[in-house]
């Protein structure tokens, strides 16, 4: 009966804000967050109300374009609900991309608004271009310059519901930028109904209920699992540098408040996995998410080994532009590869998430005006990997050439279809298994070789840490020559005999047969939001130089 009233309240839901004020009616003493402050559900909504008034009068407008800058916690989120309830566009960009990539990024906004902590607001006084059309500041926290105290008037808590703006669903609702680990960042358009599908799909898929007690370590999920009705503990992390996290304090996290679910990257799984090697136990943690970049066997088995029995840990696949697209837990990706060394396979991701479409069509790296153009290809052989459903992205804001490479539409039905730029095929049982990013194969004069399961016969070596596949130009012929970089584990160094198993192995398999140059590279770059994504573009520009 409970969720039948639930289901039965959200359907008439056009402006997300709504499902906080609705969870707020329902337990308005059900705390929505415990921690690093405890705040409930009708304390956190009638925040919400005082900001969207405080907003509006601070001249922040319906569809106002609004970079928000501000670290997520408790005032992250009221900021975001009260933006949304107005009819404003929040504009998420990741700072730990670092601030050139992000002021490139930033470069095709045509931002409205601008809210930040003080140190944000640094970025407009050193690019003033970027944000010359910005026409309401708002700064938060300690307010040492240009900073109003813009909440002033709305002190008392008896202030009325501020009537949410009742958005269409194909109207933009949100801005989020991708996390630029290929290519430049680019600012994914939410429309009302994209996000609404997105809220009730991963409650639907993961089976979440409003009991649940939520580790938030990604912000936009944290914002999700509210809307979901649940408790809210924020990891005791910097979520814009998480490499930086210390596991114990996550592990406290999660035994203080008694966590059921968490997201976690693979990089954070692992740390905690390697932490709790001593015998330490999650015992309420039952549905683990992680996703963000491939999640390896040995990781799943060791942190396995932390959760009781009947917890369930789902890799999901997604990108930015289109989350969940496919998922599996790791019980079934564990039983179903004993048979299929790990080292010589690609990436099994999983089943096809309901409500959605997937297609494997033939690599092609020109835009597709139309899916009559696109060459769908055989059930298991490789391709490029494209999706369309209700929380699926058809546009890029400002960046019509993005556009262009990633949108194919069905003139008949005039549906567009995404294309993820990453490379996969369709097995008989219907899951999908991943190969790689499409811009980072390498064509020989001879095969097409892919990341993916190339690197996975170097990870097999015992000393490897992680393995890059790289192109460089091949002098005298218009192909490419392929070269593996090496990262060692920590405390190895590069000996001649350890490059000479190295290349043994490569020459022993099939797939790597051909490639003869190693360079062994002590750390390598990686994205700042999952600490997984390798730049195999920066390694290639270096290992161009390296072979002559």
């Amino acid at each position: 009966m409970h969720t039948n009233d639930h289901n039965h309240t959200t359907e008439s839901i056009s402006n997300i804000s709504d499902y906080l004020r609705l969870n707020a009616d329902r337990f308005p003493d059900k705390p929505a967050l415990l921690y690093p402050e405890k705040i409930s559900y009708g304390e956190l909504d009638n925040e919400v109300n005082r900001y969207s008034y405080s907003l509006e009068q601070a001249g922040i407008k319906t569809g106002y374009l609004t970079v928000l800058l501000v670290p997520a916690g408790t005032e992250f989120f009221i900021l975001t609900f009260a933006l949304l309830r107005i009819g404003a566009v929040p504009v998420m960009i990741d700072p730990g991309m670092g601030i050139g990539a992000m002021t490139k990024a930033l470069t095709a906004l045509i931002p409205d608004a601008f809210i930040g902590i003080p140190r944000a607001h640094l970025l407009r006084v050193f690019y003033p271009r970027i944000f010359r059309t910005v026409k309401t500041r708002i700064t938060i926290g300690f307010q040492f310059f240009h900073g109003k105290d813009w909440l002033k008037n709305f002190q008392n808590n008896q202030i009325p519901k501020y009537p949410a703006y009742q958005v269409e669903t194909n109207r933009i609702s949100a801005v989020f930028f991708t996390s630029g680990s290929t290519g430049p960042a680019k600012g994914v358009i939410y429309t009302a109904g994209m996000l609404k599908s997105q809220i009730e799909v991963t409650k639907s898929h993961f089976k979440i209920s409003p009991e649940e007690i939520d580790l938030c370590t990604f912000p936009l999920l944290g914002l999700f699992a509210l809307c979901h009705g649940n408790s809210i503990v924020i990891a005791d992390m910097n979520m814009i540098h998480p490499v930086t996290l210390n596991p114990a304090k996550i592990i406290q996290n999660i035994q203080d408040y008694g966590c059921t679910r968490m997201f976690g990257s693979p990089m954070v799984i692992n740390k905690l996995a390697q932490y709790g090697q001593t015998g330490i136990k999650l015992l309420t943690l039952r549905k683990i998410i992680s996703a963000g970049a491939p999640v390896h066997r040995e990781i799943l088995e060791s942190f396995s080994k932390m959760l009781p029995d009947e917890a369930e840990i789902h890799t999901p696949y997604g990108a930015t532009e289109a989350l969940p697209v496919t998922d599996i837990t790791a019980s079934e990706l564990l039983s179903g590869q004993q048979d299929e060394p790990e080292f010589e396979s690609e990436i099994c991701i999983g089943y096809v998430v309901e409500g959605l479409d997937v297609k494997i069509i033939e690599i092609n790296d020109n835009p597709i005006p139309s899916w009559d153009q696109a060459n769908q290809i055989a059930p298991g052989e490789i391709g490029e990997i494209v999706v369309k459903g209700p929380w699926v992205t058809t546009e890029y804001l400002n960046n019509p050439d993005a556009n262009m490479y990633s949108r194919i539409t069905d003139i008949n039905t005039h549906e567009v279809w995404h294309r993820m730029g990453d490379l996969g095929r369709i097995d008989r049982l219907g899951r999908l298994w991943f190969y790689g990013r499409k811009s980072q194969r390498v064509i020989t004069s001879d095969s097409t070789l892919f990341t993916i399961p190339c690197e996975a016969v170097y990870n097999h070596h015992p000393l490897v840490a992680r393995s890059a596949l790289v192109k460089i130009p091949d002098t005298g012929s218009g192909t490419k020559k392929p070269v593996i970089c090496i990262q060692l584990k920590a405390g190895y160094s590069p000996t001649n005999n350890l490059k000479q198993e190295i290349y043994q192995l490569g020459k022993s398999n099939r797939l790597t047969t051909g490639i003869k140059d190693i360079l062994f590279y002590k750390k390598f770059p990686v994205d700042s939001r999952h600490n997984a994504k390798i730049y195999r573009e920066k390694l290639a520009i270096w290992a161009a130089k390296k072979i002559k």
